[in-house]
C-alpha cells in the first residue's frame, strides 16, 4: 500500500533568493530521508511561494521493509571461559535482547543477527523533517528568533502541514504542531483551509488566490510581461535573475504597466535599466528584440517610456497602483539625470587626475598608477600583435579613459555600470567609436558566458587591466585561497584566457605574465612568481578546457607540449580531441608509451644519433624511413600550425610503428645495435609529441 505524502512549512515573507534554495532543501530532506530508510516512494513535487515551501511525494509506501540488524560481540575468547558464558558475553546477550544460546559465532566472535519488522512511514516523518531543517539552517547564515522561543528560521513560521494520505502527522516545532490547516492569499483569501489529503493541495490555494507552482508561476509571468510589452508595441527585457525574484516575490502574479516620463530616455538606457530593474524589480521595454543574453546594444533598439511589473494582488483600483510604481521610480530617475547632466559639465578625460585620490591597493597605489601600469601592458599587447597604427593610438587613448568614469556622480550611484557609462561620456565627448566601446566593454567578461569585447582595441585594454590586476596581487603576496578570492583573481585569469582564445589573440600568454609581473611597483617580481602565476592560470585553463567536453587526459596530453599561447593551446586541443576518436590515435599512444617506457628504462633519450647503416631488421629499416618522411611532412605543416593534418600525417605510422614492435628486440646484447635502436624510438617519440603528448592518451 502506499500513500501521498505532503509537508508544509508556512511562514512570513521570505527573502526572495531564499524561496528556491528552501525549498529544494526540503524536499532533499523528505525525500533523500525516504530513501535512506529504505522506504519507496515515487515522483515529488515542490512548492514555493514568499509565504510557503513545501512538497508533496507520490506512492510512498507505508511501512519500511524489514530490516536486517548485525551486530559484532566479543572476541571468543573473552567470551567464554571454559565453556561458560563471560560477563561480556552475557552483557553483549542482554543489549541484543537475547539469550546467550542465540548468539552465532563466526570469525572468532560473538555476533547477533536478527530480522526486525519495518518501522511505519508516519512514525519517520518527524525525524525526517527536523534533517530538512538542518538543511535549510546550513543554506541560512543568519535566522530570525520570535516570541519567547529559542528555535530559528528565515522568518517567523506561522504554520505547519504534514499529511500522509488523509492522516494527520504530528510533528511540534517552533512552538506549534502540526495539522492539516493552510492558508491561501493573504488579502484576498486569508482564512484558513483544511486539507483532506496532500491531493486537495495545489488545487485548494489555486481556488485561494495562491499559485504555488514556482516553474508554472515564473512561466505565467514570462508570458503575461511579454504580451503586456507586445500591447506597448516593445519587447521586455526579461533575465532568468530578474524573473526568478520577481517570481519569489509574488503568490497571484497580475501583470501590469506604467510610463516613464519622456526626459528620463535622455540618460543611457542601462542607467534606467538599473533603476527599474536592480531597485524595483521591474522590467524594461525596449522597441526591438534583445539579445539572447539580455545585454543591451545597438541592437536592442531604443527604449520606451514604460515599464512592467507583476503586482501580488488583483487591485479594483488598478490605476492607484500603477501611480504608486511610478511615484518611486520617478525621484530615482530624476537623480541620476542631475548626476548625469553634472557629469557632463566637463569631459572625461578631467576625471583622470582625480584617480590619483583613489587608491587601488595600498601597495600597488592610486588607480592611476594602475592606469599607467595598463598603458606599458598594452602597449608590449600590441606590439606582439603587431596591430596597425590607428589601432595602436586607440588602445591609448582607451586606456588613458578607461577607469575615469570611476571619479563621476552617475558611477558613483550606479557602480555596476562603470565602463559602460564612460563608454557614453567618451562618444559624447567625440572620441571615436572604436575607442568608446574599447572603454565601455574594458571589464568584459564579467562572468561565465557573458561576451568577450566586441573589439580588438577593447580586447587588448581589457586584456591589459586583468593582467595587471592578477599579476600585482601575485606580487604582494595575497594570491587566493580555497575560500576568499577579494580581487577576484580567478575569474582575471578565465577572463584572460578567454580574450585571448575567443577574441583570437594569438600571444605567448607567459611572457605576458612576465611583463605584467615587471610593471609592478612592488612585491615579488621574480620567476618564482611567474611560475606560480603561470600555473594559476593553467588551472583556471584546465576547467575551461573541461567544461567544454575536453578530458582530463587530453588536456596533460596538450598542457605536456609546452604551448604558451592559449590560442595556440586551443588549437591543438581541438585537433587532439578529433583524432582522439580515432582507432590510430589509441594504437599510437600505446606504442609511445610503449617507447616512452622503454627509453625511461635506458635511461632517458639516448645522445646517440640514429645510424641508418646500423639498422638490420626490415622493420626497423621501414620505421626509420617512415619517421624521416614524417619528419618532412610535418616540417611544413608546423609551419601552418596545421595541427589537424599534423596528426593525420602522424596516424600514418601506426603499421610501421606496430611491425617493428612485433619483430624487433630493442634491448639487443649487442650495445651499438641497441644504442643505435632507442635512438630510432628516441625519434618516434619527439614526434609523438609535436601536437600533444600522445602517451598521455588512453591506449
Amino acid at each position: 500500500m502506499t500513500r501521498e505524502l505532503l509537508v508544509e512549512i508556512g511562514c512570513e515573507d521570505l527573502p526572495a533568493r531564499y524561496v528556491q534554495p528552501l525549498a529544494a532543501a526540503l524536499a532533499e530532506g523528505i525525500v533523500g530521508g525516504l530513501g535512506a530508510k529504505g522506504v519507496a516512494c515515487g515522483a515529488a513535487r515542490v512548492f514555493a511561494t514568499p509565504r510557503r515551501i513545501a512538497v508533496r511525494v507520490a506512492e510512498v509506501a507505508e511501512r519500511q521493509p524489514a530490516q536486517l540488524i548485525e551486530r559484532k560481540g566479543p572476541s571468543l575468547a573473552a567470551a567464554f571461559n571454559d565453556g561458560r558464558p563471560t560477563p561480556a558475553a552475557l552483557g553483549f546477550a542482554r543489549a541484543c535482547g537475547v539469550g546467550p544460546q542465540a548468539l552465532k559465532r563466526e570469525c572468532g566472535h560473538l555476533v547477533f543477527r536478527a530480522r526486525r519488522k519495518g518501522e511505519r512511514t508516519a512514525r519517520l516523518i518527524p525525524a525526517l523533517f527536523e534533517d530538512a531543517l538542518k538543511r535549510m539552517d546550513m543554506l541560512v547564515p543568519k535566522r530570525m528568533r520570535w516570541g519567547d522561543g529559542d528555535e530559528t528560521f528565515v522568518r517567523p513560521v506561522q504554520w505547519i502541514v504534514a499529511l500522509f494520505g488523509g492522516t494527520l502527522v504530528p510533528i511540534e516545532r517552533f512552538g506549534l504542531i502540526s495539522g492539516r490547516k493552510t492558508y491561501g492569499h493573504r488579502f484576498h483569501a486569508p482564512k484558513a483551509i483544511s486539507l483532506k489529503s496532500p491531493a486537495d493541495y495545489e488545487a485548494a490555494l489555486r481556488g485561494a488566490k495562491v499559485w504555488a507552482d514556482f516553474a508554472g508561476r515564473r512561466a505565467a509571468i514570462r508570458s503575461g510581461v511579454e504580451a503586456e510589452a507586445a500591447r506597448l508595441g516593445g519587447r521586455a527585457r526579461i533575465t532568468d535573475d530578474l524573473l526568478d525574484e520577481v517570481t519569489a516575490l509574488v503568490e497571484w502574479p497580475v501583470v501590469i504597466s506604467g510610463c516613464i516620463e519622456e526626459r528620463f530616455l535622455r540618460l543611457p538606457p542601462e542607467v534606467v535599466v538599473a533603476t527599474v530593474e536592480t531597485n524595483q524589480r521591474y522590467f524594461a521595454v525596449f522597441s526591438d528584440q534583445l539579445s539572447v543574453d539580455g545585454q543591451i546594444n545597438s541592437e536592442s533598439g531604443y527604449l520606451k517610456p514604460a515599464f512592467i511589473t507583476v503586482a501580488n494582488i488583483e487591485s479594483k483600483d488598478v490605476a492607484q497602483v500603477i501611480a504608486g510604481n511610478e511615484r518611486v521610480v520617478r525621484p530615482r530617475l530624476v537623480d541620476a539625470l542631475f548626476f548625469w547632466e553634472q557629469d557632463r559639465k566637463s569631459r572625461l578625460e578631467a576625471n583622470l587626475s582625480k584617480l590619483q585620490a583613489t587608491t587601488f591597493q595600498k601597495d600597488l597605489g592610486t588607480v592611476f598608477d594602475k592606469v599607467v601600469r595598463i598603458d606599458t601592458i598594452a602597449i608590449y599587447v600590441a606590439q606582439r600583435l603587431k596591430t596597425a597604427p590607428e589601432i595602436s593610438a586607440d588602445v591609448r587613448v582607451a586606456v588613458t579613459l578607461c577607469k575615469c568614469d570611476l571619479a563621476t556622480k552617475v558611477v558613483y550611484e550606479f557602480p555596476e555600470l562603470q565602463g559602460t557609462i564612460g563608454g557614453y561620456y567618451a562618444l559624447a565627448d567625440g572620441e571615436r567609436e572604436s575607442v568608446a566601446k574599447a572603454v565601455a566593454e574594458h571589464y568584459r567578461p564579467t562572468q561565465a558566458g557573458s561576451p568577450v569585447p566586441s573589439t580588438l582595441t577593447g580586447r587588448i585594454v581589457a586584456l591589459a587591466d586583468k593582467l595587471d590586476t592578477l599579476a600585482g596581487i601575485f606580487a604582494i603576496g595575497q594570491k587566493p585561497t580555497a575560500g576568499k578570492d577579494p580581487f577576484a583573481l580567478r575569474r582575471a585569469a578565465l577572463g584572460i584566457l578567454r580574450i585571448c582564445i575567443e577574441g583570437e589573440l594569438d600571444l605567448n600568454l607567459h611572457a605576458l605574465l612576465g611583463t605584467a609581473l615587471h610593471a609592478q611597483p612592488a612585491g615579488d617580481r621574480s620567476e618564482v612568481t611567474r611560475e606560480a602565476l603561470w600555473e594559476f592560470v593553467l588551472e583556471r585553463l584546465r576547467g575551461y578546457c573541461l567544461d567544454r567536453g575536453a578530458t582530463a587526459e587530453q588536456f596533460e596530453a596538450v598542457r605536456a607540449s609546452g604551448a604558451t599561447r592559449p590560442l595556440d593551446f586551443e588549437r591543438r586541443l581541438q585537433a587532439l580531441r578529433r583524432f582522439a576518436g580515432s582507432a590510430s590515435a589509441s594504437s599510437l599512444a600505446a606504442a609511445d608509451k610503449r617507447a616512452r617506457n622503454i627509453l625511461r628504462q635506458a635511461g632517458g633519450h639516448p645522445h646517440a644519433e640514429l645510424v641508418a647503416a646500423r639498422l638490420e631488421h626490415s622493420a626497423e629499416q621501414a620505421l626509420a624511413r617512415a619517421i624521416e618522411a614524417a619528419e618532412a611532412d610535418l616540417a611544413s605543416l608546423r609551419a601552418r600550425a596545421d595541427y589537424n593534418a599534423m596528426l593525420e600525417r602522424l596516424a600514418a605510422l601506426k603499421a610501421p610503428v606496430d611491425a617493428f614492435f612485433d619483430g624487433v628486440m630493442v634491448m639487443a646484447d649487442d650495445p651499438v645495435l641497441r644504442a643505435n635502436r632507442l635512438a630510432l624510438l628516441a625519434r618516434l617519440d619527439t614526434l609523438c609529441r609535436e601536437v600533444a603528448d600522445l602517451s598521455q592518451l588512453p591506449g
